[in-house]
């Protein structure tokens, strides 16, 4: 089964890149509209370059904030037993539908080069004028345990709603996709609400902050927070999901139970974090806009991107954070016994517009390589992806000029998947996955 199951995935993503090629060919002549100022700036962003003097690595502290035991528990006395994921996805009432059957629009937005070797669109419920749109995704490996959980293959995607458009209840509010990905013919999924225990775990309210990424670490979720506080990232337990038991557009403690603006599912944070130094800023601590996981190293590392201006002349801020190894602390970063998070490696690129990140060690090399996706300078169309390390950067080229501007368009975070060897990623409204050996093939 295994093996007729891999064949299908050949013949299934080579003809996706059939499909695809009329598409990235016409993309090709949009993609040399890059000015020459542009290319000068972001398209030979050079050798990543090391900080490690305490003035940078300082801004880069963290403070963690754990959601005590007692309020956690008070929320599921009242809401009831938790659940997990599988319980979730016995209840999946989204598809995804393959990138041959998706709109043409839809993968037009794919990237160029490399072609993905699959690709799927978003149930069409849950997409157009609706005001929530998808930036983040982690991928079966990301779990530490080969991309299982429970008896299914999961993909978690993170989406956002717009805080100017739609019902003011729903603006800003954050929620995740979670996916059934054992068969790879049809995907389903269905939706779970991200929300914060107050009063003490007798109420919760919505998580108010755009997950632009998102890392599925054990059984921990944490996800990058941008707005309403000083917390930069939120902590989420996938096993303690709890079922809302009223459906209505309220959140929280309602008459006659729990509400979830209509969601049947919701996860409670468990936990924080928040620079010492104070809110991120361009001239303080980094605003992260991209997380990932670097299960390679020892012990595992959370690395993360800082957003800056696309096209801009501010370099980013690229760090490792490392991964708690007491077992006790599953799924959290390694702090002090004041709570205090250091991060253990940081560099300045100078991409900008950073979407997406990653790092990667094959084995036997001398360094490791970190991917990044970016925006365009104009932020319209095409993005680029580059490969760096201490002394160089590649990237992908296409079109009559040989521009880099060959990845997604509007693209998401980067999550790869060690079960299957595939880097998964978001165009806009199309999730799809590339394999790793075939993007460094295209970066050279």
């Amino acid at each position: 089964m295994k093996q007729r199951g891999r064949h299908r995935r050949r013949r299934r993503g080579a003809a996706l890149r059939a499909a695809l090629t009329g598409t990235a060919l016409a993309l090709t002549a949009a993609a040399t509209l890059i000015s020459t100022s542009q290319a000068q700036v972001t398209e030979r962003p050079g050798a990543l370059k090391p900080l490690t003097a305490p003035t940078d690595t300082k801004l880069l502290r963290l403070r963690e904030h754990l959601v005590p035991a007692r309020t956690l528990d008070t929320l599921a006395a009242s809401m009831g037993r938790p659940v997990g994921v599988d319980a979730v996805l016995r209840g999946a009432d989204r598809t995804l539908r393959e990138g041959s059957g998706c709109d043409g629009t839809d993968r037009a937005s794919l990237p160029v080069a490399p072609a993905p070797s699959r690709a799927y669109c978003w149930d069409p419920a849950d997409t157009g004028a609706t005001g929530w749109r998808p930036a983040s995704v982690t991928a079966p490996g990301d779990t530490g345990g080969e991309g299982a959980r429970g008896t299914h293959r999961v993909l978690l995607s993170g989406w956002t709603h717009s805080t100017r458009t739609g019902p003011d209840a729903e603006r800003g509010l954050a929620r995740v996709a979670v996916v059934d990905a054992d068969d790879p013919d049809r995907l389903a999924y269905r939706w779970v609400l991200l929300v914060v225990p107050v009063d003490g775990g007798r109420d919760y309210r919505g998580l108010g902050s755009r997950v632009s990424s998102m890392v599925w670490y054990q059984d921990k979720l944490l996800v990058t927070a941008r707005q309403g506080g000083s917390a930069v990232l939120y902590v989420y337990d996938l096993d303690r999901i709890q079922r809302a038991t009223v459906d209505g557009p309220a959140i929280g403690r309602v008459r006659g139970g729990w509400s979830a603006d209509g969601y049947g599912y919701v996860m409670p944070a468990v936990g924080s974090y928040s620079y010492t130094a104070g809110r991120c800023s361009a001239t303080g601590a980094p605003c992260p806009s991209a997380l990932a996981l670097d299960a390679g190293t020892a012990p595992a590392g959370l690395v993360a991107a800082e957003w800056t201006s696309p096209g801009g002349e501010r370099p980013a801020r690229l760090w490792r954070y490392a991964f708690s190894t007491d077992p006790r602390r599953a799924g959290l970063l390694a702090a002090n016994a004041d709570g205090r998070v250091d991060a253990v490696e940081e560099y300045r690129t100078r991409v900008t517009g950073i979407r997406g990140v990653l790092a990667y060690r094959e084995p036997g090399a001398p360094r490791t390589s970190w991917y990044v996706g970016r925006l365009p300078g104009s932020q319209d169309g095409h993005g680029g992806l580059w490969r760096q390390d201490t002394r160089g950067a590649k990237a992908a080229r296409c079109g009559a000029d040989a521009t880099h501007r060959c990845w997604a368009e509007s693209p998401g975070s980067l999550s790869y998947g060690r079960a299957t060897g595939e880097v998964w990623s978001l165009s806009d409204r199309m999730l799809f996955a590339v394999p790793l050996a075939e993007l460094d093939r295209s970066l050279g």
